[in-house]
């Protein structure tokens, strides 16, 4: 199967991650753009080289496009992006006349504008440092109650973050329309850090109601896209380690974990069953009373159960926590041997993307035509690496860039054992800040 991927940006888990899951299966032609290419925290994505690349590519069963990518230069520069709405429209233009030449199956995804609740301005626009809150207290209470008790913004940071709004919503109907004839095989429109009210969520209510797809997550769903191309049907089994909490909503998400759980495995193509009938138990390491998060101080009960190795294949998504592991989990877990039923582990930032990763990378390898075991264990031990020993302990020390190879090694020595692993690491950080880890195995 060949299969084109244009990634949200050039974070490691959005170019990384994708190749990684991909060569599971060798049998996999897997094209992605150069990596320099990409957006960046601060850096808008070569759109022109990008085109001429998706212009050459060879005949391909598939297609996953980053929308955003293409209309602004990524997913943080289309809060930042100035273009206007015709200078945008036209680069669209031009991406539909590309794919529609490519007679692939395109999976595609963009994203609704974000309204993120702090005056941090690291992926908004500098206004944000000032007026970040207000502005978000203004679009809730403008949803919520039609109107605001007194307006505290200025008038030029207002009108000017507005008309970005709804230039961004402008072309998401665009999109809308090319799915209606047909140029898309699977369009969704994505929501991240989500509130109750707000601009956002009345954005999703209106494209749904003019017919679009609307999902919870964002750095994820190019991997769900990914997973869904890849034709199979694959029987998933949810088993939740706390059955009565499920309906519990995780942070940054405005739906429950067990809704999230089937949102995530149905957009990944795969089908729902009972344990007996499920060809992979997907195993959910789930909250109690509150999702917890170990650099924000969030605390929450801990994993206090045993953990016994099912004896058919399973996959486990950590979402005790949002942004690493359950370090009781793990301990747990790692009392027993990974064994040939394993099918991979995730506790990636926010419980969306843990599962949607997880489910890619267990979908690929299920129905791999040419399983390479070596890439498995390759991708599964940069999963505990990053996921566990580096976001939930070492970066809790938040230590300088230079001291994280030291303070890994003993984590290293625990993982390589587990997995059947061993290699020369490094570890990078490329948008310069300890939240995302490159984790190198050479």
């Amino acid at each position: 199967m060949k299969i084109g991927f244009v990634p949200i940006d050039n974070r490691p888990v959005c170019y990384c991650l994708p190749a990684q899951i991909a060569a599971i299966d060798s049998s996999i032609e897997f094209f992605m753009p150069k990596r320099a290419w990409l957006g960046g925290l601060t850096k808008y994505a070569a759109v022109e080289e990008i085109f001429t690349w998706l212009e050459n590519l060879p005949e391909l069963d598939a297609i996953i496009l980053s929308l955003d990518t293409l209309a602004y230069g990524g997913l943080i520069p289309s809060r930042r992006c100035p273009d206007s709405f015709e200078q945008i429209k036209k680069r669209i233009e031009r991406l539909k006349n590309i794919i529609l030449k490519k007679h692939a199956r395109i999976y595609a995804f963009s994203s609704i504008m974000r309204i993120s609740n702090n005056n941090i301005n690291e992926e908004e626009k500098e206004y944000w440092t000032h007026w970040g809150k207000k502005i978000f207290n203004y679009s809730y209470c403008m949803h919520k109650f039609g109107t605001v008790c007194k307006k505290e913004i200025p008038d030029e940071v207002l009108e000017d973050y507005m008309q970005t709004r709804k230039r961004n919503f402008e072309i998401n109907k665009i999109y809308l329309e090319w799915q209606k004839q047909g140029i898309f095989d699977t369009l969704v429109f994505s929501k991240d850090d989500c509130a109750e009210y707000g601009f956002n969520v009345q954005e999703a209510k209106e494209l749904e109601r003019l017919g679009g797809f609307v999902k919870t997550g964002a750095d994820e769903i190019p991997l769900s896209l990914l997973a869904r191309a890849v034709e199979g049907g694959v029987k998933v089994a949810p088993v939740f380690l706390e059955p009565d909490q499920s309906h519990l909503i995780s942070n940054y998400e405005d739906v429950s974990i067990e809704q999230c759980v089937k949102g995530q495995t149905e957009l990944a193509g795969c089908g729902l069953t009972g344990a007996e009938d499920a060809d992979i138990l997907l195993y959910v390491n789930n909250f109690r009373n509150r999702q917890g998060e170990i650099v924000m101080g969030v605390d929450t009960e801990m994993f206090s159960g045993m953990w016994q190795r099912p004896e058919k294949p399973y996959m486990i998504a950590d979402v005790r926590f949002a942004n690493g592991a359950d370090n009781n989990f793990v301990n747990e877990l790692f009392k027993n041997n990974l064994d040939e039923n394993f099918f991979g582990y995730s506790a990636w930032n926010t419980s969306a993307n843990t599962l949607g990763s997880l489910i890619c990378a267990a979908k690929i390898k299920f129905l791999a035509k040419k399983y390479n075991d070596a890439a498995f264990k390759k991708l599964q031990t940069i999963r505990f690496l990053d996921d566990w020993a580096y976001q939930a302990n070492v970066r809790q020390l938040r230590p300088e860039f230079s001291a994280v190879k030291n303070l890994m090694r003993d984590f290293e020595k625990i993982v390589f054992e587990k997995i059947g692993t061993d290699a020369v690491t490094c570890y990078k950080f490329p948008w310069n800040r300890l939240f995302e880890v490159e984790v190198e195995l050479n």
